[in-house]
């Protein structure tokens, strides 16, 4: 069994910076893609960023150039640096990462942490 344990969320003011981390555990054989997303009220969910095993990243236009996606793959774990944040930056953030367990006879699954909220006001 694997399990995703976000940390990181919290209250900032306009401007202000927030890192979350995610980390897997369990009987993890290899870790694929990673990625972050977030859920505004009354909003669907959407795709913040992610990053491929090579390292490659991919970000939504509204974050490109505040927010960094990157990975420890020692520590099965992928973190978002959120610089210059802003109000619409609101929601519960969400990570997602692409993982394949120990028993080898199951494909790789999509594993979701337990959300945290971040919320930017003054």
């Amino acid at each position: 069994q694997v399990q995703l344990v976000e940390s990181g969320g919290g209250l900032v003011q306009p401007g202000g910076s927030l890192r979350l981390s995610c980390a897997a555990s369990g009987r993890i054989f290899r870790i694929y893609a990673m990625g972050w997303y977030r859920q505004a009220p009354g909003k669907q969910r959407e795709l913040v960023a992610t990053i491929t095993s090579g390292g490659s990243t991919n970000y939504a236009d509204s974050v490109k150039g505040r927010f960094t996606i990157s990975r420890d793959n020692a520590k099965n774990t992928v973190y978002l640096q959120m610089n210059s944040l802003k109000p619409e930056d609101t929601a519960v953030y969400y990570c997602n990462q692409n993982i394949r367990d120990r028993d080898l006879s199951r494909p790789a699954l999509n594993y979701w942490g337990q959300g945290t909220q971040v919320t930017v006001s003054s």
